[in-house]
Formats: structure tokens, sequence, C-alpha cells
């Protein structure tokens, strides 16, 4: 990952490794989808598991934006506390609109 902008990787070891198994638990739920769709399920039950999926990557997001919040955002004593808050709050609004 590129940091020519200033911005920090995603965590530690650990932080990676739950933030991929969340992923990859998603992507069972996505092969699940192509099979329900593949064998003919009803559209309730192919919605629900979409709902289902998106919620879980929304999941990922917003651990992703806490984390970002609690570590990156915190050490940065290059700017105000006014500029991290605004930054935070940018961040979560960003997000938010991708997942209406």
């Amino acid at each position: 990952m590129d940091n020519t902008a200033g911005l920090q990787p995603l965590g530690t070891a650990e932080e990676r490794r739950r933030i991929m198994n969340r992923l990859k638990r998603l992507e069972g739920q996505i092969r699940g989808l192509q099979t329900m769709i593949e064998s003919g399920k009803d559209c309730d039950a192919v919605l629900t598991q979409i709902m289902a999926a998106k919620s879980a990557l929304n999941q990922v997001g917003l651990h992703i934006i806490g984390y970002s919040m609690k570590t990156c955002l915190v050490g940065d004593e290059e700017r105000s506390r006014d500029e991290l808050i605004d930054e935070a709050i940018g961040v979560f609004l960003k997000y938010s609109n991708c997942v209406q």
C-alpha cells in the first residue's frame, strides 16, 4: 500500500488478520449467494442473504473506521484537535454516503 499521502497502514498483523477473517467469511456468503441463484432459490431468500452480506461488509468498514479513529488519527501531533476531528467526521460521512 502506498503511504505517500500521509496515511498509515492498517494496523498490526493481528488487526489485519481479524479483518481478513471477516472478509473471508463474507467471501463464503457471496459464494453461497451464487449457489442460491444457480439453484433457483426464491427472490426473498436471495434478497435476505444479500442484505446479510451487505451488513457484514458495512461492519468491516465501520470496524476499520473505528480503528482509524482510535489509532491513526490520535497519534498525529502535527494537526490540531479540530483538524483531526474534522478528518474523522469526513471519513465517516464519506463511508456512510457509500452504504446508503
